[in-house]
């Protein structure tokens, strides 16, 4: 997961490896032919979650780490970090949209259907290749030009925009991964979160079966 020096990168990995992992359950939804995946999108709690948890992640990364990046490249021959990161919104601005996009075609009865799927792949391969490609490159980039007390920054920024639903997004962000990694997080956390997390939400979280598609009435 690289070599870094100055900043720690866990729980940045962790929710890229988690947004794949949805990523992964989306695409399986709208493949499936036994049920209609825009009743089962639309209706289960995992869809509302994916939106929230990557726009929280995309808008703090847009408030608190590009803006923090450039200003550290000013005054340099910096042309392709600054290229990087020019690379770097732009894929926000392309994937962020494709959320609303999908969330009209649910709601359209008429076509939506048809173009739910060819959205879904949409959002599957920009996503994917985003995080890829921050990885790749604008990681390393970040631990060379941003101080504690910035990512800090960015770290309370999201945990801002993720409010009430912490009690979510820990167990989300732990999903069906190892436990030794699973350990190696919660070891990160303060020991009420942690408590919190094997004691209530965790099983909370089990309970609710996020991708099941639910009665909207009971919502």
């Amino acid at each position: 997961m690289g070599d870094f020096k100055n900043l720690d990168m866990t729980m940045m990995f962790a929710i890229h490896d988690a947004l794949r992992r949805e990523l992964e359950r989306i695409a399986r939804i709208t493949s499936r032919v036994d049920e209609d995946p825009r009743h089962v999108l639309s209706t289960a709690v995992g869809w509302e979650l994916f939106k929230k948890f990557l726009t929280a992640h995309h808008t703090s990364e847009d408030l608190t780490v590009w803006p923090a990046m450039y200003k550290a490249l000013e005054g340099r021959d910096a042309q392709s970090e600054i290229a990087l990161l020019d690379a770097m919104e732009a894929e926000h601005a392309v994937i962020d949209p494709l959320l609303a996009d999908i969330d009209t075609a649910l709601a359209d009865r008429d076509t939506g259907a048809e173009r739910l799927g060819g959205l879904v792949d949409t959002l599957c391969t920009d996503l994917r290749a985003h995080l890829d490609h921050e990885e790749r490159e604008a990681l390393a980039l970040m631990d060379l030009t941003m101080s504690p007390e910035e990512w800090q920054t960015f770290s309370v920024e999201q945990k801002n925009r993720i409010g009430a639903d912490a009690n979510r997004y820990l167990p989300w962000l732990l999903d069906d991964i190892d436990a030794a990694r699973v350990a190696t997080i919660l070891g990160k956390l303060p020991p009420p979160l942690r408590a919190a997390y094997e004691t209530e939400w965790r099983a909370a979280y089990e309970e609710l079966d996020i991708w099941a598609a639910k009665d909207p009435a009971a919502r």
